[in-house]
């Protein structure tokens, strides 16, 4: 995703989570702020009440979508489509802005080639958007104003992930909506401090700083720094590590604050792969699904039991402050992987996490003018260039990280998994907003079972008359890669045709049905769209 630099390459938002006070209209694609990350969810809200106009893009009539002055009931999947279609329309109609594209970006001729295709009657077959519904989010995004879109893992947990997302940057420079306060591209990361461990190069196919791994001027200087000689070829991206394992090419996994066993897609071809491997470390902070397949666990300190910095979403470095000390063996992270490095014959000689931060802004460009004593009085937003730098609130300003914003037109692709004659039904999930991820912290609060007790999947009434459905009666739900028992909900709140659930009950294993296929470029995997079938099993459950 080299050539997305130009507007969010390393998946953070554009805009400050508080610049939602300045937006005027925001288009919201592919995420439910509300559940998945409230306090922006609450930013929106707000900025609602004082005024602000609210686009909706959701196959679930959520609370947001409720809110919105247009909610859009897109079929899953289709959101290329839908995003091309606006362009074409944009076009067409003489709304583009004329002074930022022709200032700003190249290969504007490009985009015009392929959304030629989306007129608004074929855009309608496909994503089942009417026609007059589109012409009218079209109108309202073109129109002078500060407009942001705000998307979230309903967009890159597809094998077209990358594609979403460039469509996303196309629409919003086409607009001249990035590079103002108010506006922007703004991805909302799916977990905390996501951001961060990207910085820092975990990826598969980036030094971190995300410097490429054929820059011979970067990797020298990481070199000299660390006094080794650094491969020149990406890794393996997490997700294609199972296969690497079954297939006898990887025969040691160390997983770190991971619990794949439940959190990834397909999980008995995980489980599997776990079995197989010859050596299994995980660190973590409490026994999880993961940890009980392992060879060794290496106790993890929490949040509140070490110091360091986190990374948020918007690009914010945050000091964490040790509040308690570790129980236990557990230790913080840091000490863990010195310890293990020094008894592996490479000397880690921290003494502290500020120590690996000042190495941090001597490799990083982006972190350079960020010091522990100025994030004692404030978070800093990157890139901070020099340590009199107030943090950059909002991004590409003036001009893009490659210099013009580079237009990738993608063309729709379908869903890799429809629904057919056999698995005649959708399935996709959501986050409770109970409960983070897969209750392996949260699970421990007592608490949370009288808030959020189970999972239930939603069923449309349409669905819910045609399959003799009764609400609260359990569902077996059926994919071709495993089953799961769930009780029922019958509600409007999912369209026809799709079940809708929550992922993060322990004792509800969605990610026994979802598809494992990967987006070419991010291998991020299909997460959000899969087919099914669907068994009534009645009020009990069947011993």
């Amino acid at each position: 995703m080299a050539s997305l630099a130009l507007t969010f390459g390393s998946g953070a938002m554009t805009n400050s989570i508080n610049d939602a006070a300045n937006t005027d209209l925001f288009l919201m694609i592919g995420s439910n702020p509300d559940t998945s990350h409230p306090t922006i969810g609450l930013r929106v809200h707000q900025a609602v009440d004082r005024g602000a106009k609210l686009i909706v893009v959701d196959p679930r009539h959520t609370k947001l979508a409720k809110r919105a002055d247009i909610w859009v009931r897109i079929q899953p999947g289709t959101d290329v489509a839908f995003l091309n279609g606006l362009m074409h329309i944009i076009v067409e109609e003489d709304l583009w802005n004329k002074k930022f594209v022709e200032d700003r970006t190249e290969d504007f001729d490009e985009l015009q080639r392929l959304v030629k295709e989306y007129t608004p009657a074929h855009v309608e077959s496909i994503t089942g958007v009417p026609a007059e519904q589109l012409f009218e989010v079209a109108r309202a995004f073109a129109a002078e104003g500060r407009h942001a879109i705000y998307h979230g893992m309903g967009i890159t947990h597809y094998v077209s992930g990358t594609d979403r997302v460039k469509s996303i940057a196309n629409l919003s420079m086409l607009c001249g909506k990035v590079g103002v306060a108010g506006g922007g591209c703004n991805p909302l990361r799916g977990q905390n401090n996501v951001q961060g461990a990207c910085d820092m190069g975990a990826l598969f196919n980036t030094l971190p700083g995300y410097g490429a791994l054929g820059s011979i001027d970067i990797i020298d200087k990481f070199e000299k720094m660390w006094k080794v000689t650094l491969p020149r070829r990406p890794g393996k991206p997490a997700t294609e590590v199972w296969d690497n394992v079954l297939d006898g090419d990887v025969r040691a996994v160390y997983i770190f604050g991971e619990d794949p066993a439940i959190a990834d897609p397909n999980i008995s071809h995980v489980i599997k792969a776990l079995d197989k491997a010859d050596f299994v470390v995980v660190q973590d902070l409490f026994l999880t699904d993961t940890a009980k397949a392992a060879d060794v666990v290496l106790p993890g300190a929490c949040f509140a039991e070490k110091d360091g910095t986190f990374t948020n979403t918007e690009r914010r470095v945050q000091r964490v402050r040790k509040a308690v000390n570790p129980p236990g063996e557990a230790k913080p992270d840091w000490q863990i992987f010195c310890e293990l490095s020094q008894r592996m014959g490479y000397e880690m000689d921290y003494n502290s996490p500020e120590d690996i931060f000042e190495e941090i802004r001597n490799l990083l460009p982006q972190y350079a003018g960020i010091t522990y004593e100025r994030l004692e009085e404030v978070g800093l937003q990157w890139p901070v260039p020099d340590e009199n730098h107030p943090g950059t609130a909002v991004l590409h300003t003036e001009s893009f990280t490659r210099g013009r914003g580079l237009f990738i037109p993608e063309a729709y692709t379908p869903p890799i998994e429809p629904a057919d004659e056999e698995y005649p039904m959708q399935f996709t999930t959501g986050r409770d907003i109970a409960r983070y991820n897969f209750s392996s912290m949260t699970g421990k609060t007592k608490e949370m079972d009288v808030i959020s007790p189970e999972a239930f999947a939603e069923v449309n009434p349409d669905d819910a008359q045609r399959l003799g459905i009764e609400e609260g009666d359990w569902l077996r739900l059926t994919s071709r890669r495993g089953s799961i028992e769930i009780r029922s909900t019958i509600t409007d709140r999912s369209q026809a045709g799709t079940i809708f659930t929550t992922y993060n009950h322990h004792q509800t294993l969605v990610n026994l049905l979802t598809l494992d296929a990967l987006d070419r470029l991010s291998r991020t995997p299909e997460y959000k769209l899969c087919a099914i079938k669907v068994d009534v099993l009645g009020q009990e459950l069947p011993a």
